[in-house]
């Protein structure tokens, strides 16, 4: 399926609303999908502009992958413990 070229002003509309609509189970996908619109931005300042709306997605992506994780795996046991 190819997509339409989009401007580079809706490119970075495309991102921010990326940002803003992404939720704990859509993070990797809207992540994913916001760094492909970065790499069609043609000039260095446009994707300056992207940039806090980048980090920020990353930032979620991060906090909630480290909330997804916690309870999950073997419990350590600690000195004294069996």
């Amino acid at each position: 399926m190819r997509l339409p070229m989009l401007s580079a002003q809706d490119t970075l509309a495309e991102i921010r609303r990326l940002y803003f609509s992404a939720t704990r189970e859509t993070i990797q996908a809207d992540l994913a999908r916001a760094l492909d619109l970065l790499k069609t931005l043609p000039s260095e300042e446009e994707r300056e502009r992207a940039t806090v709306y980048m980090e920020g997605l990353a930032q979620m992506r991060s906090d909630w992958g480290k909330a997804g994780a916690k309870g999950k795996g073997k419990r350590r046991r600690g000195k004294g413990e069996d």
